[in-house]
C-alpha cells in the first residue's frame, strides 16, 4: 500500500488494517518516497536460545576460569601501582 502523509493523518484506519493483513506501507511526500512501515513479526519468529548462541561456552575450556565468582573477584581486586 502507498500513503502520502496526509492519508496517514485521516485515514488511519485503513493503513492500520493494512499494516494487520501483514502489507507493507510506504509513506509519501509530494510523490517521493519518505517511509516504509512494515507490520511487527516478533511473536511469529522463533526466539533464539542463549544456548545457540555462537559465544556461548566459549571459555569452557579454560582450566584457570573454572570458578567464574573466584575470577571476576580477582579482576575487580584493586590494584597497586608502585
Amino acid at each position: 500500500m502507498e500513503a502520502s502523509i496526509l492519508d496517514l493523518r485521516k485515514n488511519m484506519k485503513k493503513v492500520m488494517s493494512a499494516i494487520e493483513r501483514n502489507e507493507r506501507v510506504v509513506l509519501t511526500r509530494r510523490h517521493r518516497k519518505m517511509a516504509v512501515i512494515l507490520p511487527a513479526r516478533e511473536s511469529r519468529e522463533k526466539k533464539a536460545r542463549v544456548s545457540d548462541l555462537p559465544a556461548f561456552g566459549m571459555w569452557a575450556e579454560c582450566e584457570d576460569r573454572k570458578d567464574v565468582a573466584a575470577y571476576v573477584r580477582e579482576l575487580r581486586k584493586p590494584r597497586s601501582f608502585r
